[in-house]
């Protein structure tokens, strides 16, 4: 009886001490995922270097311009020139020419991210985080297994191709305009909804989990397209253009505040990571002087009103001409291979933990996935397959940029370069070498001092990857081109996708 009695008392001992411990290592599990930061990724969609304020545009941008100044300035963030593969290589660290995607995914087209490919969403998922986005996807359209929803996110609101109407929502010829793989009709312009549905899911999020916000906004990209009263408080300036894509911008700015203080009133403020960054450099009609396309739509235009047909040639016209965007002093802008088509504004902010500043080291999209992962505590958990590298150490002060491995951009006119920071190997027909840290508007050639250097990279581009992104026919692009808003003539592209994944 006696040791059954002192069987009962260890036990009852051993029932307490246990009662007692649950609850502080269910708090300590709790504490330590409260404790990883959020994160936030803002991306614009073609914005040009001189398009913010902070580059001395003629814009103003103070809530980018704040993310810049109270956080570091990333001063040489490369992108690609389009697009989708800067898009690809932020969602996987790689390079996009790795993946098949060189260039901007066309709405016939039927491939897109390759499936087997993990996704940042998929790596925070991993480590605890909910992952959701608002805004532009491009990385494929066709079936759902391509969505956001498919590919790591557990919630998407906004649209799978590359442009869309900023009132009506439509991209080529299709209602695009989604919430987790269902068509949603809704009015309103574009940036507005964007954001209103980012503040929103902010509000409604597992407070348990830390988040990450991708949030891809359509701005200032094609159609130049803005609320009245926007593009009236820019009546001073004269190109048209220029007018409506600075209403854009401040739009788009204006969104990027209204984000910013969503975080303050969420308490989320001092324990978020946010990136900001333009896809690419911006488009103007400089992109395409010169060039065939760039002369034929002059031609056109010259004697023929517009829209022109077929549709194609509009297209054409409207990417050769309607452009509002300020790349200087970068030469050039979108689709380029030159600065201004690679190099964009930039900036990281995490109040408490980055000192301000401007960073200096050479840092590219693909740098983007192991950075964060780092940031997080989690360097254990980056993919050893990938181009990028984390910059991490250099942003936080505790260590030197990581070599930077040979990172290639493929532009729009059958052109290539590689860079090997500071220099910089162009090929567009004619090869130039150019020490973009001394020359950064790549004024002077200097392959000639540097053969050794010149044949090493040339040996190195050759061998380089440059698969395409297929399932397209060009006849149908001069037909059917992906434009920018328009009448609907087909069904939209949510019910399009499910349709083909039920094939």
């Amino acid at each position: 009886m006696i040791v059954r009695a002192q069987q009962q008392r260890l036990l009852l001992y051993a029932a307490l001490l246990a009662a007692l411990l649950a609850p502080q290592v269910l708090a300590s599990e709790s504490e330590e995922i409260r404790d990883l930061p959020n994160i936030v990724v803002v991306l614009a969609d073609d914005m040009g270097w001189r398009d913010v304020s902070y580059h001395g545009s003629e814009i103003p941008t103070p809530s980018i311009d704040r993310i810049a100044k109270e956080g570091i300035e990333l001063a040489r963030f490369y992108a690609q020139p389009t697009c989708s593969p800067t898009r690809a290589a932020l969602m996987t660290g790689k390079s996009p020419q790795r993946l098949g995607i060189e260039s901007p995914i066309h709405k016939g087209a039927i491939v897109g991210l390759p499936l087997e490919e993990t996704t940042l969403a998929t790596l925070l998922a991993n480590q605890g985080y909910q992952s959701l986005m608002v805004g532009k996807w491009h990385l494929g359209h066709h079936t759902p297994e391509q969505s956001p929803m498919a590919r790591g996110f557990e919630y998407f609101y906004g649209f799978l191709n590359g442009g869309v109407g900023y009132w009506d929502h439509v991209h080529g010829g299709g209602y695009d305009w989604q919430r987790n793989g269902e068509t949603v009709r809704e009015e309103g312009y574009a940036t507005h909804l964007l954001v209103a549905d980012a503040i929103r899911v902010l509000a409604d999020r597992d407070r348990a989990k830390p988040t990450f916000l991708y949030v891809a906004f359509s701005s200032p990209h094609l159609p130049n397209e803005a609320p009245p009263a926007s593009i009236e408080q820019f009546a001073h300036i004269e190109n048209e253009n220029r007018r409506v894509h600075a209403a854009m911008v401040s739009e788009l700015d204006i969104a990027i505040g209204r984000l910013l203080e969503a975080l303050r009133a969420e308490g989320m403020e001092d324990n978020t990571i946010v990136l900001f960054a333009s896809d690419n450099g911006g488009l103007n009609p400089g992109v395409y002087a010169g060039s065939a396309a760039g002369s034929m739509a002059n031609f056109l235009s010259e004697w023929f009103d517009r829209p022109f047909f077929p549709p194609g040639l509009e297209f054409l016209a409207a990417n050769a001409l309607d452009g509002g965007s300020d790349n200087s002093p970068l030469p050039v802008g979108k689709g380029s291979v030159a600065e201004g088509g690679t190099r964009v504004p930039a900036a990281i902010w995490w109040p408490g933990h980055l000192e301000r500043g401007v960073h200096e080291g050479f840092i590219s999209a693909s740098d983007v996935l192991p950075t964060l992962l780092e940031a997080i505590g989690a360097k254990e958990q980056i993919p050893p397959d990938l181009n990028g590298r984390s910059q991490w150490a250099s942003l936080t002060g505790d260590g030197a940029s990581s070599e930077t491995p040979d990172y290639v951009v493929t532009g729009m006119f059958n052109e290539i370069a590689i860079y090997r920071p500071p220099w910089k190997l162009v090929d567009d027909g004619e090869v130039s070498l150019f020490h973009i840290y001394d020359d950064p508007y790549e004024q002077t050639d200097v392959s000639a001092q540097h053969p050794t250097l010149l044949s090493e990279l040339q040996e190195t581009l050759q061998g380089w990857p440059r698969p395409k992104v297929g399932g397209i026919n060009f006849l149908n692009v001069l037909l059917d081109p992906d434009s920018f808003g328009g009448e609907e003539d087909r069904r939209p592209w949510a019910d399009a996708a499910k349709a083909n994944g039920a094939l």
